[in-house]
């Protein structure tokens, strides 16, 4: 029998969970939004059982839901986890995986009390070039990563002012939590270790200038708040002597957006980049991959060619969570390691208020 799976959100990335369920087997039989015309709308283009305007309204109405997909502002990502983990489903989250640490530790004490699998939709981790170099990385071609740089940075890249990005209450922050794919990707070819001390620095220039706005995002609300970081510049060291730079942003003086991981092993480096065709979009739908090792006594870089993914891992990330949960696949992303990323972006904002390093 199919799993069944309920979405709350219809934003913009119901329509990948959706494909990437049913990519996997499984069966959407209900969608809920707040907005239910929303709903509607998206039941237009991909068929789902019943529309609904909540989780609670949707489990009472579908009580045989297996599994619940969570797409909505971070503020609610929380409560709508643990209404689903309580109720006994299954849950797979939009990224960031909750507003603080705290909020995670709670989420994933609610995952093993009530023995369900919580996933998070890190959807870089899916790519082909991230599971590429991930083989190489696995067979020891790689060695110990001793240190590696996650970059996302815009030049003009804020979403929309005064909308839910920009309000702390509902986004949790700017740019760092925003954007925290590549470093969950550096994390991720790095063993997740355990985090040290964290050092970092956080700015809020342009943040009220609209040249800087990004191409995607919501409409501006004139009346909203804009009380986020527009970028932030850190380090964290782990207890294993790994050591991880940070660079995120929204808003800065740079060449072009940057989207990036490299890293630095004992055998190898190595390089995962999104190719951009102009800034702020990606056309090409695909990342360059590149080892730099020495062979024969020479250094060498290995262009690694792999297919391309028009949803940029989105989908495969989808189905993964559905072929987790039935046995077929491991998962590519934990709850234990989305509060190791909560911690990480905690210290991140109290370093920068602080001044000063911090431990964990």
């Amino acid at each position: 029998m199919a799993i069944k799976v309920g979405i709350v959100g219809a934003g913009g990335m119901a329509s990948y969970h959706y494909d990437g369920f049913l990519q996997a087997g499984a069966e959407t039989a209900a969608i809920a939004d707040m907005d239910t015309k929303r709903a509607e709308s998206f039941a237009k283009t991909r068929p789902v059982g019943k529309i609904f305007s909540g989780l609670a309204e949707m489990l009472k109405g579908c009580p045989d839901l297996d599994a619940i997909s969570v797409i909505t502002p971070n503020k609610f990502h929380k409560p709508i986890v643990m209404e689903a983990l309580e109720a006994g489903k299954h849950v797979f989250c939009e990224k960031p995986p909750a507003l603080n640490a705290s909020e995670m530790a709670e989420m994933l004490a609610a995952s093993k009390k009530a023995g369900k699998t919580l996933m998070f939709d890190f959807n870089n981790r899916a790519r082909p070039e991230s599971k590429a170099m991930m083989k190489y990385i696995a067979e020891g071609t790689v060695g110990k990563i001793n240190s590696a740089q996650a970059a996302w940075i815009r030049r003009a890249g804020i979403p929309g002012f005064g909308g839910w990005f920009t309000t702390k209450d509902l986004s949790g922050g700017g740019p760092v939590i925003d954007l925290p794919h590549m470093i969950d990707l550096a994390l991720h070819f790095m063993g997740y270790p355990e985090p040290a001390y964290c050092l970092s620095g956080i700015f809020y220039d342009f943040m009220n200038n609209k040249a800087f706005k990004g191409p995607w995002g919501i409409p501006d609300a004139a009346s909203g708040v804009t009380d986020v970081e527009s970028a932030c510049h850190g380090m964290i060291t782990f207890k294993t002597g790994q050591v991880l730079m940070v660079r995120c942003s929204w808003a800065e003086f740079v060449e072009r957006e940057v989207v990036r991981v490299s890293f630095q092993g004992t055998k190898a480096g190595g390089k995962v980049e999104r190719l951009f065709g102009i800034d702020g979009i990606d056309s090409t739908s695909i990342d360059s991959c590149c080892l730099f090792n020495e062979e024969y006594g020479a250094q060498a870089n290995r262009n690694i060619v792999t297919e391309k993914d028009e949803t940029m891992g989105r989908v495969g990330q989808a189905a993964n969570f559905i072929n987790a949960i039935i046995g077929k696949e491991k998962p590519l992303n934990t709850a234990e390691e989305a509060l190791i990323l909560m911690k990480i972006i905690d210290a991140l904002y109290e370093s920068a208020a602080a001044k000063k390093p911090v431990t964990f």
